[in-house]
């Protein structure tokens, strides 16, 4: 059985798999190398390879808007009082002899 032949056109147009073409395609992920490995294992970055993004002086008239919102609040934590925040093992225990009694 075989497709149709406005099928088969259609399928051409799409993009290749490393499946149906013979050895030696290597399709990649489009990362590109930022530098070069030593013969000890290590890697060595070349500064000249790595991508740097330029921000425009002036965006205060830019039309174009981010996804979030500039208007929004920064959330409160919920460790306000624990000078240790949400790494703190006394509140872990706390939580966890409530839940699952005691021992």
């Amino acid at each position: 059985m075989q497709p149709t032949a406005p099928l088969l056109r259609r399928l051409r147009r799409l993009a290749l798999t490393t499946k149906q073409v013979n050895g030696g395609y290597y399709k990649g992920t489009g990362s590109g190398s930022m530098g070069r490995h030593t013969k000890h294992g290590g890697y060595i970055i070349d500064y000249k390879k790595v991508r740097t993004y330029v921000v425009p002086k002036d965006l205060k008239d830019f039309k174009l808007t981010p996804f979030v919102t500039k208007t929004m609040e920064p959330l409160k934590g919920f460790f306000e009082g624990d000078p240790k925040g949400g790494l703190s093992g006394d509140r872990y225990l706390d939580r966890w002899k409530r839940e699952n009694g005691m021992d």
